[in-house]
């Protein structure tokens, strides 16, 4: 065995000592003020230590990742689908494509809970479950040529299990899709900067697409330089533009938004991936992770305290104002995609299998691009953490909760053990230049106080209002590129299944029936989406819940398919890295839609839901928040949809669970009888650096490749 360095052990010792302090802190402190630099640095240093030691564990011992082995990105390269993509864009591509409302959204959402419990699922959360699916699945997909989760679960586990995988997966997918986009319809309607910015980077995103396929192939760094440079440049105009008399043009309805949303999903689906997918989230890559990497950096600076309470009393009662359930299951599943996200077994299973250039790669790409995530999930929960509770529940409680005036919020909020003046509440508004922040629900606009506090610190308070509309339109590029990259990926399942039916649409880049399922998977999520913009309960409220409980449950079908893998392929005794996180994954959600379908409470319960206000209807009442007999109608027909799907879900993942679990009994008693559906082993051609700075072997193989190959040129 290699003797370490010292330098190395030095090195990993400090770092263990810092994140071992964080959580130290963290963990005890009772009553006295805890610096949210403690957040951050039990964070990183949890990170650090799971990418360097558990992550290459994985890859190497439980995975056998092989350099030598060609990847469907080579073998089947044919530049519209298949396409072997730099490391460092793809990379960008990947998190981008992940990293969606989740790690927004869910830990300012659980906040309400208290700072603890949700820094303890994000961080150990990722690195035992989150990033772990993430990894495995790239692995397998890449071997099975880009296959969907769905598409392995059916070659893998048989027709039954298969099918419900399948069914589930595509479902899942649609609901997950609609949520994104209605978080993006919230983020910009009205809002002519954010929508300018945003629009302006699709050009952008051509542009640098057109430069690396044709003008300048292979220059990453100038086009890295130029896209940033327009980028920067069309968030100043966004400001010009909402100053000038164009700002009506870029002010836009709820409505007129989701047609323009469900329009640009079906043409990013259906272009080449080099052209628009990939430059676009490369592009929005940098503003994700300079953002975030400024926010920790002005956490260290400014020092911020947290002034929410470890742990709140609504962890205990389960009536909070913010969502409704106990801590156990329901914090889990609100959190989602920062600890573990079935969404990205998607994207690890749709997109990106198809572009990365070596398997090397996977270990950065699919478990680093999750930490990066996570990362983001840890700042949001800080933003929310630091500002005055009074504030964040007069934010993120409903208007029939609170009322409509500061009075009345102040009265409510008051109540509840947390002070805040009716003053306080309308100084806070005036600050970002807002009318009111009165029951501002869904997360976004409580992240955006949270980062103006801190980036104000730091830059000086006469910059707040400047730092919340940043923030409010950062959050919208955020999620967008989720929809663009989920709705290809949704095509790509939708094509998987209808080529069990008829040949020709597995292949995923026939054009006629890349259009035809385009155009389908747009219809469906554009349906959700319509319904979350006109539901009168909220459609975030209302919708969230599923989404997170759908997300999670996506992500039991993940873990379960990789288990089977990994056990039909001879790793028996690894199984574990994906089957200890599926038994935990399945319980909590499975607990969570049991309660969200037979719960007599009515805020958890969506059938319990219905039938109060069906009976109201009966009565000719109108029950808040509702304000019409229209809105009671609405409010029935979605809490029955809600249900019914909560209930088909789980339905179909206890079908899938159980048909793995078959499936493996049976590879250990007659492993004769087990086939796997890999790809034929291709030596590659490529020559690419595993991780994003080349080693000296790796310089060295390069070097080498250019000279052998200078001839043939």
């Amino acid at each position: 065995m290699r003797t370490a360095h010292v330098r190395s052990i030095v090195i990993w010792t400090l770092v263990a000592l810092i994140a071992a302090a964080g959580w130290a802190v963290l963990a005890l402190a009772r009553g006295e003020e805890v610096s949210a630099a403690w957040m951050v640095a039990a964070a990183l240093g949890s990170y650090a230590i799971a990418y360097r030691f558990y992550a290459r564990f994985i890859a190497h011992r439980v995975l056998g990742v092989d350099k030598n082995r060609a990847t469907p990105a080579e073998r089947l390269n044919n530049g519209i689908d298949y396409h072997p993509t730099d490391r460092r864009v793809l990379l960008g591509h990947h998190f981008a494509a992940i990293a969606g409302a989740g790690p927004l959204v869910g830990p300012v959402l659980a906040a309400q809970m208290g700072y603890l419990p949700g820094t303890i699922w994000i961080i150990a959360g990722v690195i035992f479950a989150g990033a772990v699916q993430d990894m495995v699945v790239l692995f397998f997909s890449t071997r099975r040529n880009g296959r969907s989760v769905g598409q392995m679960a059916r070659e893998e586990l048989g027709p039954v299990g298969g099918a419900a995988a399948l069914i589930g997966t595509f479902v899942i997918m649609i609901i997950l899709l609609g949520v994104l986009a209605l978080v993006v319809v919230n983020a910009l309607a009205s809002s002519p900067w954010g929508t300018f910015s945003i629009a302006m980077t699709i050009p952008i995103a051509l542009l640098m697409g057109f430069y690396l396929r044709v003008l300048r192939p292979g220059r990453v760094i100038e086009v890295s330089v130029i896209g940033v440079a327009l980028l920067l440049f069309a968030l100043v105009a966004g400001r010009w533009v909402a100053e000038s008399s164009w700002a009506e043009a870029f002010t836009l309805a709820p409505s007129t938004l989701v047609i323009w949303l469900v329009v640009y999903g079906f043409v990013a689906s259906i272009l080449p991936v080099w052209m628009l997918l990939a430059p676009r989230d490369y592009l929005s890559t940098f503003m994700k992770i300079g953002t975030i990497a400024l926010l920790a950096v002005g956490v260290v600076i400014a020092v911020p305290t947290l002034k929410m309470d470890a742990v709140t009393d609504f962890a205990g009662r389960g009536d909070g104002p913010v969502f409704a359930g106990s801590l156990f299951p329901f914090v889990f599943i609100t959190i989602a995609c920062g600890a573990l996200s079935g969404f990205h077994a998607l994207i690890s299973s749709g997109t990106t299998p198809k572009m990365i250039q070596k398997e090397t790669q996977i270990r950065m790409i699919g478990y680093g691009a999750m930490l990066m995530e996570s990362s983001v999930a840890v700042m949001a929960l800080i933003a929310a953490s630091i500002i005055d509770p009074g504030l964040y529940f007069a934010m993120n409680a409903p208007s029939g909760v609170i009322g409509t005036t500061v009075q009345q919020a102040s009265d409510v909020v008051t109540g509840w053990g947390y002070q805040i003046s009716p003053g306080a509440l309308a100084q806070a508004a005036k600050n970002v230049e807002e009318s009111s922040l009165l029951s501002r629900t869904g997360g976004a606009p409580t992240l955006a106080i949270g980062i103006s506090d801190i980036f104000s610190k730091v830059t000086g308070g006469s910059l707040r209002a400047f730092w919340y509309h940043f923030a409010i339109m950062f959050e919208a590029l955020f999620i967008l590129t989720t929809v663009d990259a989920g709705t290809r990926v949704g095509r790509f399942m939708l094509q998987d299944m209808l080529g069990n039916v008829y040949r020709p649409f597995r292949n995923v880049s026939w054009k006629p029936g890349l259009v035809v399922t385009s155009a389908l998977v747009c219809a469906l999520w554009g349906y959700f989406l319509w319904v979350g913009v006109h539901e009168p309960l909220g459609g975030i409220n209302q919708l969230f819940p599923i989404f997170g409980i759908s997300n999670q449950l996506l992500a039991a079908i993940a873990l379960a398919v990789c288990t089977t893998l990994l056990v039909k392929s001879g790793r028996l005794k690894c199984a574990w890295v994906t089957g200890i996180p599926l038994v935990w994954d399945a319980t909590v959600t499975l607990t969570a839609s049991w309660q969200k379908v037979f719960s007599g409470d009515p805020k958890v319960g969506f059938f319990t839901q219905r039938r109060i206000f069906r009976e109201a209807i009966d009565d000719g009442k109108v029950l808040p928040p509702a304000k019409t007999m229209d809105d009671m109608h609405t409010v029935v027909t979605n809490s029955t949809v809600d249900g019914v799907l909560s209930a088909v879900l789980a339905l179909l993942v206890v079908i899938v669970i159980a048909d793995a679990l078959r499936v493996c009994v049976r590879h250990l008693r007659r492993p004769a009888l087990s086939t796997l559906s890999e790809a034929p082993y291709v030596e590659s051609r490529l020559v690419a650096p595993a991780g994003l700075i080349p080693t000296r072997q790796e310089k060295e193989e390069a070097r080498h490749e250019h000279v052998g190959a200078a001839p043939r040129g």
